[in-house]
């Protein structure tokens, strides 16, 4: 009996797929615009690149053939938590151009332990994962077992998220309009 014959062939680390390739580039740019997003200075920038990472990882799930999930990442996270942060943006009055508060003098330990956190992070995947085949060609991704997923274990975390989300909306809102009506007491006050 041929043993090589009765193992199945994967392809390896030295020899990637077309869509694996797109998948480490896609990776890539969604990481740059993930540091754009934390290290530049002005607020309505950060919302924004916060878009293209967070279409970044849509495009990654979209390439694992996870669709549902791909354009749920869209939906939610795109479309409403990025523009409930520029809303909150507005309605507060923050500043739209650079902001001093926004750096702090904490950089170089932040880095620091971001880099150890994400060394820490990949040695441990790939360790774990260093001989694991996945084979995406199954039902893993289907919007079946991702719902079955979601609405049997997750139900309760989504719903406080949209709770939280609403609640800093409602926040936002009580706080744009109180500063308006404090500034006439003061100056009915003089």
């Amino acid at each position: 009996m041929n043993l090589a014959a009765a193992q199945p062939v994967h392809p390896g680390f030295l020899s990637p797929t077309g869509v694996e390739i797109v998948f480490v580039l896609v990776g890539l740019a969604t990481l740059g615009a993930a540091l754009v997003t934390v290290t530049t200075k002005q607020l309505v920038h950060a919302a924004l690149w916060l878009v293209a990472a967070l279409g970044g990882v849509a495009v990654e799930y979209l390439l694992l053939t996870a669709e549902f999930i791909a354009w749920v990442q869209v939906l939610i996270y795109v479309g409403s938590v990025v523009v409930l942060l520029l809303f909150g943006l507005m309605l507060t009055k923050a500043p739209i151009g650079r902001s001093p508060d926004a750096d702090s003098g904490n950089r170089w330990v932040a880095l620091g332990v971001a880099v150890v956190s994400a060394a820490t992070l990949v040695t441990l995947v790939v360790d774990a994962f260093r001989t694991s085949w996945i084979d995406l060609g199954g039902t893993a991704g289907s919007t079946r077992v991702t719902g079955e997923a979601l609405f049997r274990a997750w139900v309760l975390p989504f719903e406080a998220l949209s709770v939280l989300l609403l609640a800093a909306l409602v926040g936002a809102i009580v706080l744009s309009r109180r500063e308006p009506h404090r500034n006439q007491e003061k100056e009915g006050r003089r």
